[in-house]
């Protein structure tokens, strides 16, 4: 596998945390981000100083062409990719479906769900072996409220989740042959600030007091999970769905 690594939404949390840490590894990091140019760059920076490379482009994963464009950009700066983190995802202020309006439900599935999707398939696209590529890994960034439900918060943030986990199923099935391992990490109560763009910047350490660990994990914790298994580390997980969630 290549050391060039995709890193879609990677301009906060989970996703800033994974670049961070594989520039420490010495890849080469595509930063995907869709408003905040300046976090970015800072992102970029990180990775630099870590010791990787870096290059931020802006796009929105729910739009084909930027994600083909994206690709492309990566690929054109640092060579053919070998690793897609699949990380990009919105959540929506808490609220029970029946107060859900349809205008939220397509805004987040076609983030979570659309965008997820269309990221991994131009990532099989170029890694598969019958299409020339030279294999890699891609890990999706699902979350625990795909098994829990998020009743009262969240329920159309767990579906599009719960779509992450059996997409990962079935492509990981389909890419094995062509060297590509295809698995997801699960993250619980991690403390970013997704929980602030849902209206509870709070959440995660309310309720990860109540976890078996009694707190909340951090992106740093979840990055360490995402790096095993885009590394040979983990060369036979394959359709896996990794649990970082404190036992919830």
């Amino acid at each position: 596998m290549t050391d060039v690594v995709l890193i879609t939404g990677a301009s906060r949390g989970i996703g800033r945390a994974t670049a961070r840490l594989l520039g420490a590894r010495g890849y080469s990091v595509g930063i995907n981000f869709v408003r905040d140019e300046g976090a970015a760059q800072e992102a970029v920076a990180e990775v630099q100083r870590a010791g990787g490379r870096a290059h931020a482009i802006r796009g929105n994963v729910a739009d084909e062409k930027d994600v083909v464009a994206m690709f492309d950009t990566v690929e054109s700066a640092f060579g053919p990719i070998g690793a897609l983190v699949n990380n990009a995802g919105i959540v929506a202020p808490s609220l029970p479906l029946a107060d859900i309006s349809a205008q939220r439900l397509r805004q987040v599935f076609d983030v979570n769900i659309l965008g997820a999707y269309l990221c991994a398939r131009e990532a099989a696209r170029r890694m598969s072996r019958d299409r020339g590529g030279n294999g890699g890994a891609i890990v999706n960034v699902s979350s625990i409220a795909s098994r829990l439900g998020s009743p009262h918060e969240y329920v159309d943030y767990a579906g599009s989740k719960g779509a992450i986990d059996t997409m990962t199923i079935g492509l990981a099935k389909e890419l094995g042959g062509q060297g590509v391992r295809v698995n997801a990490v699960r993250p619980g109560l991690i403390d970013t600030q997704i929980h602030a763009s849902g209206g509870r910047p709070d959440r995660a350490a309310i309720l990860g007091a109540q976890t078996p660990l009694g707190r909340p994990g951090t992106a740093d914790e979840v990055a360490e999970a995402i790096v095993w298994l885009l590394s040979d580390a983990a060369s036979y997980v394959n359709g896996a769905l990794l649990d970082v969630g404190a036992g919830r």
